[in-house]
């Protein structure tokens, strides 16, 4: 699934499928951010409004 229109998706979905992403296929998220050319920042601000945030360490959303 592209990530290119991750701000119009639905928040849980997103998170859903990053979560997915970051434990199948990417190391951290700077690597999903570069692979898919989207801002990290702006990837977080989005998911944190739903109350997640990104945990390096387990290298997913909580």
């Amino acid at each position: 699934m592209d990530l290119k229109n991750f701000d119009a998706m639905d928040t849980i979905m997103l998170m859903s499928i990053v979560n997915m992403k970051l434990r199948d296929e990417f190391d951290s998220l700077e690597s999903l951010s570069k692979f898919f050319d989207i801002d990290a920042e702006a990837l977080k601000k989005k998911l944190a409004t739903a109350g997640f945030e990104y945990m390096a360490e387990q290298n997913q959303f909580r």
